[in-house]
C-alpha cells in the first residue's frame, strides 16, 4: 500500500499570483477567440472597438486596465504585505465589477470564460482578506 502524499500549504503570495496569473490566460483566450466572431475582424479594421471608434486614449485606457493583472502576477510577490492585500482587494473587486459589466449580451464563450473570471477575480480578493496575520 502506498504512502499518502505529503500537501504542504501554498503561501498566500503565491496563491495569489497564480490566481491573478489565471485570470490574465482567461482574458487573452477570450479576446483571442473573439477575432473569430462574424464581423470582428472587419469593424477593427474599420476603427471600430468594443467601446465605438479606436482613439489613442481608448487605446492607453484599455493598455492600462489589461497591464495591471500581468503587473499583479509580480506584485503579489514583490509588495510589501499591506499594500499588497489591499490593492489585491480593491484591484480583486474591480475586475469583478468591470467583468459583470462586460456579460449582458456576451457569446457564450464569453459568458462561460467571464463566469470562470469572476469566480478567480473574487477567489483574489477573498485570499487577499484572509491573509494570515503575524504570531504576536
Amino acid at each position: 500500500m502506498s504512502r499518502p502524499l505529503q500537501d504542504a500549504p501554498v503561501p498566500v503570495r503565491q496563491r495569489l499570483s497564480a490566481a491573478w496569473g489565471a485570470l490574465m490566460f482567461c482574458y487573452l483566450y477570450g479576446d483571442y477567440f473573439g477575432l473569430y466572431t462574424p464581423g470582428k475582424l472587419k469593424g477593427m479594421l474599420a476603427g471600430e472597438g468594443p467601446l465605438g471608434a479606436y482613439s489613442e486614449g481608448s487605446l492607453v485606457g484599455v493598455s492600462l486596465m489589461m497591464a495591471v493583472p500581468a503587473l499583479m502576477v509580480l506584485g503579489a510577490l514583490l509588495l510589501p504585505a499591506r499594500l499588497c492585500r489591499w490593492l489585491n482587494v480593491l484591484l480583486g473587486m474591480a475586475y469583478t465589477a468591470i467583468m459583470l459589466l462586460t456579460l449582458p449580451g456576451a457569446r457564450p464563450y464569453y459568458l462561460v470564460l467571464g463566469a470562470i473570471e469572476i469566480v478567480l477575480s473574487l477567489s483574489i480578493a477573498v485570499i487577499a482578506l484572509r491573509w494570515p496575520r503575524a504570531r504576536a
